[in-house]
């Protein structure tokens, strides 16, 4: 089984477990709400479009808010079930979603105090690397100074570049790539000057 299914099953049994009023790590959303948004995302391409599309962000809004009425054990049975046969997503629901449901299993489990990090197998830890290495340039691209993504076993991403002193975020690539996805509740060391750490730090890294 894929990491990327892995991660779907451990995502619905995580938020069966919090309870669809549940906070999470995206904004205001529930996990009621999140499960709505991964069901519209999977299933209602048409809608999904207004993810990336900012002049579809209020039908994509309207369609889930009209999936968020559906009972919350048919949405989790709907995102633990994946893509649809004719589903876009389906054929490689192993890369395209992999950092969706790691990421958004990670946004339910961080939004309860007193989390703590998970100890990811190491060919996890590389795939997640691997994923890493495909977004972390558009992840850092608003970066005010070069950026390089490190792990503690000295593999390296250069993020972004630029002019002024790096600063090196160092973490497992699990950690890293939550960081990537604009996370902030993450287990990494940053390392440079006081003022350039803060900066990037507070860096939109929307992708």
């Amino acid at each position: 089984m894929s990491l990327a299914r892995r991660e779907r099953h451990a995502l619905v049994e995580t938020m069966t477990e919090a309870g669809p009023g549940a906070p999470t790590l995206c904004g205001t959303w529930t996990v009621h709400d999140l499960a709505a948004h991964l069901v519209v995302r999977e299933r209602r391409p048409d809608a999904s479009l207004g993810i990336v599309v900012s002049p579809l962000a209020g039908y994509l809004e309207k369609a889930q808010a009209k999936i968020a009425q559906r009972p919350f054990t048919e949405l989790l049975e709907l995102v633990r079930t994946g893509p649809p046969w004719w589903s876009p997503l389906r054929p490689v629901d192993a890369v395209a979603n992999l950092s969706e449901m790691f990421v958004h299993h990670e946004d339910v489990r961080r939004a309860e105090p007193g989390w703590e990090p998970r100890r990811l197998a190491q060919q996890d830890e590389d795939r997640l690397w691997r994923t890493l290495r495909t977004m972390a340039r558009a992840a850092y691209r608003k970066a005010p100074l070069p950026v390089v993504l490190a792990t503690p076993q000295g593999d390296t991403i250069t993020a972004h570049r630029g002019d002024g002193a790096e600063v090196v975020l160092t973490g497992t690539p699990s950690e890293l790539l939550l960081h990537a996805f604009g996370r902030d509740e993450v287990r990494i060391t940053a390392t440079g000057a006081d003022a350039d750490v803060r900066a990037v730090l507070a860096t939109d890294r929307s992708v």
